[in-house]
């Protein structure tokens, strides 16, 4: 289990300019406010605000991995797709289970290489280089047919998250970190493009905010919060 701090950390740089968050406790915010926040954070105020939240109720730390010093793992499968584990990350598992109507999306826990009847494949999500307002907006341009889709991008290939990942310097000891999230997106709203090196949620123009909000539930649910050290 990471430092309480270092959490918080990690969770303001996924919200980038957007906000900061602290240890304690807000009522007012629910677990999937806070999902839905790091997918839409584009719409909300300039105006950087600070947030509370229980790190103990937002992470289910039974789940937590290192994968630190892990440099190989068998082939897995998630949803039917290659499932790439972190391998040089630890993992902070989210605490996801009971918190959405079906059940089958996440699969059982446990080690094991074949998917599971249901489940949702893995996908990794990096916020833009240019923080959180690129989240939704931001175009991906695919080679010569140039797919461009409004809509949340999220990739099954880890080292292309990192390379849209947030590197924030540790005000508790001073070292850098990348942050990734981890993703299970629903096979049924996700298309793929570029070679399957991306996979969009898509999110037409002109959608409430509302309905953006009920098209993350359903289609793409964070589970885990990525951290790696970084030179």
């Amino acid at each position: 289990m990471l430092d309480k701090e270092l959490v918080c950390e990690a969770l303001s740089a996924l919200l980038g300019k957007h906000g900061s968050i602290k240890h304690g406790i807000n009522p007012n915010m629910s677990l999937l406010d806070y999902h839905h926040r790091f997918f839409l954070a584009h719409h909300y105020s300039d105006v950087e605000e600070e947030f509370f939240i229980d790190v103990e109720e937002f992470f289910d730390h039974r789940f937590d991995y290192d994968f630190t010093n892990m440099t190989t793992s068998p082939k897995c499968m998630r949803g039917d797709e290659p499932y790439q584990r972190p391998l040089g990350w630890y993992r902070m598992a989210v605490k996801v289970l009971d918190k959405y109507p079906d059940k089958n999306w996440l699969g059982p826990s446990g080690w094991r290489s074949e998917s599971a009847p249901g489940e949702w494949p893995v996908s990794f999500h990096g916020t833009s280089k240019d923080g959180a307002k690129g989240i939704i907006s931001f175009h991906y341009e695919a080679g010569e047919r140039k797919l461009y889709g409004r809509g949340i991008y999220s990739t099954p290939v880890l080292s292309i998250a990192s390379d849209f990942s947030t590197v924030f310097k540790s005000k508790k000891n001073e070292k850098s970190y990348r942050v990734v999230m981890q993703n299970r997106i629903n096979p049924k709203d996700r298309e793929k493009c570029n070679r399957n090196e991306y996979w969009l949620v898509r999110v037409p123009e002109k959608t409430s905010k509302e309905e953006e909000k009920r098209i993350v539930e359903r289609s793409i649910r964070p589970y885990g919060i990525l951290i790696k050290e970084v030179e």
